[in-house]
Protein backbone atom coordinates (compact mmCIF):
# COMPACT_ATOMS: atom_id res chain seq x y z
CA UNK A 1 0.00 0.00 0.00
CA UNK A 2 1.64 3.35 -0.97
CA UNK A 3 0.91 5.97 2.47
CA UNK A 4 0.23 9.43 2.50
CA UNK A 5 -0.97 10.30 -0.30
CA UNK A 6 -3.65 7.79 -1.07
CA UNK A 7 -4.20 4.15 -0.60
CA UNK A 8 -3.01 1.98 -3.63
CA UNK A 9 -3.06 -1.67 -4.30
CA UNK A 10 0.79 -2.23 -5.92
CA UNK A 11 -0.99 -4.37 -8.77
CA UNK A 12 0.84 -2.38 -10.96
CA UNK A 13 -3.05 -1.51 -12.81
CA UNK A 14 -4.42 1.16 -13.88
CA UNK A 15 -5.21 4.65 -12.31
CA UNK A 16 -8.04 7.06 -13.02
CA UNK A 17 -6.46 10.53 -12.49
CA UNK A 18 -10.48 11.03 -11.38
CA UNK A 19 -10.90 9.49 -8.08
CA UNK A 20 -7.73 10.88 -6.60
CA UNK A 21 -5.23 13.73 -6.27
CA UNK A 22 -1.56 13.31 -6.54
CA UNK A 23 0.96 16.08 -4.87
CA UNK A 24 3.05 17.35 -7.12
CA UNK A 25 2.06 15.41 -10.46
CA UNK A 26 0.86 18.94 -12.08
CA UNK A 27 1.40 17.45 -15.20
CA UNK A 28 -1.69 15.08 -14.93
CA UNK A 29 -5.57 15.98 -15.58
CA UNK A 30 -8.89 15.35 -13.67
CA UNK A 31 -9.80 12.02 -16.74
CA UNK A 32 -5.86 11.11 -17.25
CA UNK A 33 -5.64 7.03 -16.73
CA UNK A 34 -1.96 6.75 -15.35
CA UNK A 35 -0.13 3.41 -15.09
CA UNK A 36 1.46 2.40 -11.29
CA UNK A 37 4.98 1.15 -12.07
CA UNK A 38 6.27 1.04 -9.06
CA UNK A 39 6.74 2.92 -5.79
CA UNK A 40 9.62 5.17 -4.78
CA UNK A 41 9.63 5.01 -0.77
CA UNK A 42 6.01 5.34 -0.27
CA UNK A 43 5.59 7.55 -3.21
CA UNK A 44 3.96 6.05 -6.44
CA UNK A 45 5.42 6.43 -9.45
CA UNK A 46 3.04 6.62 -12.50
CA UNK A 47 3.59 6.45 -16.51
CA UNK A 48 0.82 8.26 -18.46
CA UNK A 49 -1.36 5.39 -20.35
CA UNK A 50 -3.93 8.18 -22.08
CA UNK A 51 -7.08 10.44 -22.04
CA UNK A 52 -10.30 8.65 -20.92
CA UNK A 53 -13.49 9.17 -23.31
CA UNK A 54 -11.92 9.94 -26.98
CA UNK A 55 -13.32 8.14 -29.41
CA UNK A 56 -12.96 7.62 -32.72
CA UNK A 57 -16.75 6.93 -34.89
CA UNK A 58 -18.30 7.04 -38.28
CA UNK A 59 -20.72 4.92 -38.00
CA UNK A 60 -22.01 3.26 -34.98
CA UNK A 61 -18.92 2.30 -33.87
CA UNK A 62 -17.42 3.82 -31.00
CA UNK A 63 -13.83 3.47 -30.31
CA UNK A 64 -11.79 4.58 -27.56
CA UNK A 65 -8.76 5.65 -26.65
CA UNK A 66 -7.46 2.64 -24.85
CA UNK A 67 -8.84 0.56 -27.73
CA UNK A 68 -6.97 2.24 -30.06
CA UNK A 69 -3.40 2.25 -28.23
CA UNK A 70 -4.25 -1.87 -28.22
CA UNK A 71 -4.46 -2.19 -31.69
CA UNK A 72 -1.25 0.30 -32.68
CA UNK A 73 0.86 -1.65 -29.97
CA UNK A 74 0.10 -4.75 -31.91
CA UNK A 75 0.57 -3.12 -35.31
CA UNK A 76 3.50 -1.30 -34.50
CA UNK A 77 5.51 -4.80 -33.82
CA UNK A 78 5.67 -5.22 -37.22
CA UNK A 79 7.92 -2.39 -37.77
CA UNK A 80 10.68 -3.82 -35.74
CA UNK A 81 12.10 -6.15 -38.37
CA UNK A 82 12.12 -3.06 -40.39
CA UNK A 83 14.19 -1.48 -37.97
CA UNK A 84 12.09 1.15 -37.67
CA UNK A 85 10.48 2.44 -34.26
CA UNK A 86 7.08 4.34 -34.05
CA UNK A 87 7.42 7.41 -31.80
CA UNK A 88 4.54 9.24 -32.29
CA UNK A 89 0.69 8.58 -33.68
CA UNK A 90 -2.82 10.13 -33.63
CA UNK A 91 -5.76 9.72 -35.56
CA UNK A 92 -8.99 11.68 -36.68
CA UNK A 93 -12.47 9.88 -38.21
CA UNK A 94 -11.86 11.33 -41.43
CA UNK A 95 -16.23 11.53 -42.66
CA UNK A 96 -15.47 13.37 -45.78
CA UNK A 97 -14.92 10.38 -48.00
CA UNK A 98 -17.52 7.85 -48.29
CA UNK A 99 -17.63 5.68 -47.03
CA UNK A 100 -16.00 7.46 -44.11
CA UNK A 101 -12.60 5.95 -42.38
CA UNK A 102 -10.01 5.96 -39.93
CA UNK A 103 -7.43 8.02 -40.59
CA UNK A 104 -3.39 7.53 -38.52
CA UNK A 105 -1.12 9.85 -38.34
CA UNK A 106 2.37 8.01 -37.47
CA UNK A 107 5.93 9.38 -37.27
CA UNK A 108 8.78 6.76 -37.75
CA UNK A 109 12.34 6.57 -36.96
CA UNK A 110 14.90 4.44 -37.19
CA UNK A 111 16.76 3.10 -34.54
CA UNK A 112 19.79 4.83 -35.71
CA UNK A 113 17.12 7.65 -34.57
CA UNK A 114 17.21 8.90 -38.46
CA UNK A 115 13.90 9.51 -40.75
CA UNK A 116 13.59 6.02 -42.80
CA UNK A 117 15.40 6.46 -46.09
CA UNK A 118 12.65 3.70 -47.62
CA UNK A 119 8.76 2.56 -45.97
CA UNK A 120 7.74 -0.59 -47.20
CA UNK A 121 4.51 -0.25 -48.57
CA UNK A 122 3.39 -4.27 -47.42
CA UNK A 123 4.58 -3.88 -43.88
CA UNK A 124 2.63 -0.41 -43.84
CA UNK A 125 -0.75 -2.04 -45.27
CA UNK A 126 -0.19 -5.18 -42.93
CA UNK A 127 -0.12 -2.76 -40.32
CA UNK A 128 -3.39 -1.50 -41.36
CA UNK A 129 -5.37 -4.59 -41.55
CA UNK A 130 -3.75 -5.48 -37.95
CA UNK A 131 -5.32 -2.17 -35.97
CA UNK A 132 -8.65 -3.03 -37.84
CA UNK A 133 -8.43 -6.93 -37.03
CA UNK A 134 -7.55 -5.80 -33.40
CA UNK A 135 -10.97 -3.01 -32.78
CA UNK A 136 -14.03 -4.65 -31.66
CA UNK A 137 -16.89 -6.28 -32.94
CA UNK A 138 -18.90 -3.29 -34.06
CA UNK A 139 -16.37 -1.86 -35.82
CA UNK A 140 -15.81 -4.80 -37.46
CA UNK A 141 -19.03 -5.43 -38.76
CA UNK A 142 -19.30 -1.68 -40.31
CA UNK A 143 -16.26 -2.67 -42.02
CA UNK A 144 -16.80 -6.09 -43.46
CA UNK A 145 -20.40 -6.57 -43.65
CA UNK A 146 -22.30 -3.37 -43.68
CA UNK A 147 -19.31 -1.41 -45.77
CA UNK A 148 -20.24 1.72 -43.54
CA UNK A 149 -16.78 1.96 -42.80
CA UNK A 150 -14.07 2.66 -45.32
CA UNK A 151 -10.24 0.93 -44.98
CA UNK A 152 -8.29 2.47 -42.31
CA UNK A 153 -5.65 4.32 -43.37
CA UNK A 154 -1.88 5.31 -42.23
CA UNK A 155 -0.51 8.40 -43.08
CA UNK A 156 3.20 8.53 -42.52
CA UNK A 157 4.49 12.14 -41.42
CA UNK A 158 8.01 13.23 -41.35
CA UNK A 159 9.76 13.92 -38.44
CA UNK A 160 9.24 16.84 -36.08
CA UNK A 161 5.64 16.84 -37.30
CA UNK A 162 4.18 16.14 -33.81
CA UNK A 163 6.75 19.00 -32.09
CA UNK A 164 4.68 21.31 -34.83
CA UNK A 165 1.79 19.46 -33.50
CA UNK A 166 2.46 20.62 -29.80
CA UNK A 167 3.61 23.76 -30.59
CA UNK A 168 0.16 24.61 -32.05
CA UNK A 169 -1.92 23.73 -29.25
CA UNK A 170 0.27 25.30 -26.83
CA UNK A 171 -0.19 28.78 -28.99
CA UNK A 172 -3.94 27.78 -28.53
CA UNK A 173 -3.40 28.19 -24.98
CA UNK A 174 -2.52 24.81 -23.69
CA UNK A 175 0.26 24.27 -20.97
CA UNK A 176 3.62 23.15 -22.28
CA UNK A 177 3.43 21.12 -18.33
CA UNK A 178 0.46 19.30 -19.16
CA UNK A 179 0.40 18.62 -22.85
CA UNK A 180 0.37 15.11 -23.76
CA UNK A 181 0.01 14.13 -27.72
CA UNK A 182 -3.53 14.02 -28.62
CA UNK A 183 -4.85 10.53 -29.66
CA UNK A 184 -8.14 11.97 -31.64
CA UNK A 185 -8.09 15.12 -33.04
CA UNK A 186 -10.91 17.06 -34.57
CA UNK A 187 -9.60 20.65 -35.69
CA UNK A 188 -9.20 20.77 -39.10
CA UNK A 189 -5.87 23.59 -38.43
CA UNK A 190 -4.36 20.66 -36.76
CA UNK A 191 -5.09 17.90 -39.24
CA UNK A 192 -4.01 20.00 -41.74
CA UNK A 193 -0.51 20.90 -40.06
CA UNK A 194 0.03 16.99 -40.10
CA UNK A 195 -1.07 16.58 -43.70
CA UNK A 196 1.32 18.94 -44.80
CA UNK A 197 4.08 16.96 -43.22
CA UNK A 198 2.71 13.54 -45.00
CA UNK A 199 5.59 11.72 -46.72
CA UNK A 200 3.43 8.33 -47.46
CA UNK A 201 -0.49 6.90 -47.22
CA UNK A 202 -1.29 3.19 -47.14
CA UNK A 203 -4.10 1.15 -46.35
CA UNK A 204 -5.38 -1.73 -45.15
CA UNK A 205 -5.87 -4.15 -47.86
CA UNK A 206 -8.21 -6.85 -46.08
CA UNK A 207 -11.28 -7.03 -44.65
CA UNK A 208 -11.52 -8.07 -41.09
CA UNK A 209 -13.04 -10.84 -39.56
CA UNK A 210 -16.40 -10.73 -38.41
CA UNK A 211 -19.32 -12.78 -37.78
CA UNK A 212 -22.47 -12.96 -36.12
CA UNK A 213 -22.51 -13.56 -32.37
CA UNK A 214 -25.50 -15.99 -31.56
CA UNK A 215 -27.39 -16.54 -28.42
CA UNK A 216 -25.80 -20.03 -28.56
CA UNK A 217 -22.57 -18.74 -28.24
CA UNK A 218 -23.33 -15.72 -25.31
CA UNK A 219 -24.94 -18.83 -23.65
CA UNK A 220 -21.65 -20.92 -23.99
CA UNK A 221 -19.75 -18.07 -22.68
Amino acid sequence: EGGGLFSLHIALSNFDFARGVVVGLYRYRVGDILKVTGFHNAAPQFRFVHRRNVVLSVDTDKTNEEDLLKAVTQAKLLLEPLGCLLTEYTSYADTSSIPGHYVLFWELKTKASSDPSHIDSAVMEDCCSTIESCLDSVYRRCRSRDRSIGPLEIRVVRRGAFDALMDYCVSLGSSVNQYKTPRCIQSREAIQLLEEKVVGKFFSRKLPFWEPYTMMEAKAG
